[in-house]
């Protein structure tokens, strides 16, 4: 026996904002009952398990313990990083070197860290 991702979870501030922008990186919508105010919201990535964003009262204070490692699908690491820029991810960290290899550290609009990975093409030619 095993056990599946049903949801991955994000605590915030502002749910319906927050959801704004990971439906950017993942390019999926905001569920339409999901409005301004309300303490939850959702995306429901095809394939992908559910992402979940619920209210909470207190602010991230210290890094993550847990967080996504993202893999670009239609382009190389890089434009990702720069597509996550222009919709509003900082970077925190960046972890890549000489020969290609490596990953960037990006946070979301509340500080979430994540990281953005080479391409499946990219480590595919990658000798």
């Amino acid at each position: 026996m095993s056990s599946g991702i049903h949801s991955v979870t994000f605590d915030c501030a502002d749910p319906y904002t927050l959801a704004g922008f990971w439906s950017e990186v993942f390019g999926c919508p905001r569920q339409p009952d999901d409005l301004p105010g309300d303490p939850e919201a959702m995306l429901l990535p095809p394939g992908r398990a559910m992402v979940l964003f619920v209210q909470v009262p207190e602010g991230k204070t210290v890094k993550n313990r847990v967080h996504l490692c993202l893999q670009p699908a239609d382009r190389n690491r890089d434009a990702e990083v720069e597509r996550l820029l222009a919709v509003g991810a900082t970077q925190v960290d960046d972890r890549r070197r000489p020969d290609g290899t490596g990953w960037v550290v990006l946070a979301d609009p509340e500080g979430n860290e994540f990281c953005v990975e080479r391409s499946a093409a990219e480590r595919a030619t990658a000798g």
